[in-house]
């Protein structure tokens, strides 16, 4: 494998009682795009929050090009170079376009004018609104928004939870173009998608997850694709 940017080394999260992943490892390269699929309750999601510092892991480690960033606050994860887009999107509804993509880049000192300008240009809608309340703006608009948003922190890392959930298809179909084309760009991605299918076919390798557990891993050929993926995504496989 080229280099390691995310490496996760038996990350074990529990809300209260309840074990939401047992121990996993993953390791994501440099450049690399890996999908993060299963059903319902995997803990995809809560893989998520602990890579980006939303929720503290009960155990394991969490590094990021070398520096251990599992147990810092969420601002500090983002200092590292890692941006999520949440599930649900989370944009400041309250708050202008312009607003919400001005927060993205607070870390940051320097090149914000030229990224901003390349983000309005990768997503045109965003310019056409720049002025308006983000809360006035339709699901898929909230969704360009949130990814733009987390472009503008600059990072080495992105981390997609459900991207397209929610979305008429044209949007869908949008959503895809914008994680194949980010990849090609050079952006290390982490997906977490619903739609299995896609994810798999856009990704370089895809991990599936159930109960918490890291079950099989591999290319879209290694796992089979079509029937057999769709069994194990689903929980049917033996």
């Amino acid at each position: 494998m080229a280099d390691v940017l995310l490496s996760i080394r038996g990350l074990t999260v529990r809300y209260g009682s309840v074990t939401a992943l047992h121990g996993i490892d993953l390791d994501v390269a440099q450049g690399e795009l890996v999908a993060l699929v299963g059903p319902n309750g995997a803990g995809k999601s809560s893989t998520l929050a602990a890579v980006s510092g939303l929720v503290r892991p009960a155990g394991g480690t969490v590094t990021v090009g070398g520096v251990v960033v599992s147990g810092l606050a969420p601002e500090k994860v983002v200092r590292q170079g890692v941006a999520l887009v949440p599930e649900g999107r989370n944009i400041f509804a309250g708050l202008t376009v312009a607003e919400n993509l001005a927060i993205g880049a607070t870390v940051r000192r320097h090149g914000v004018a030229e990224d901003l300008e390349r983000e309005l240009e990768r997503f045109p809608i965003l310019r056409e609104r720049y002025r308006q309340q983000a809360g006035l703006l339709s699901g898929g608009e909230q969704q360009q928004l949130a990814v733009a948003r987390a472009l503008m922190s600059k990072p080495r890392l992105l981390l997609l939870d459900e991207p397209s959930l929610g979305l008429a298809p044209r949007l869908v179909d949008l959503v895809f173009e914008t994680v194949a084309q980010l990849h090609r760009e050079g952006l290390t991605i982490v997906l977490v998608e619903q739609n299995a299918t896609r994810a798999v076919a856009l990704a370089d390798r895809t991990s599936v997850l159930r109960t918490g557990r890291i079950v099989r891993s591999g290319t879209a050929a290694e796992l089979g694709g079509g029937a057999a993926m769709a069994a194990e995504y689903l929980g049917e496989a033996s």
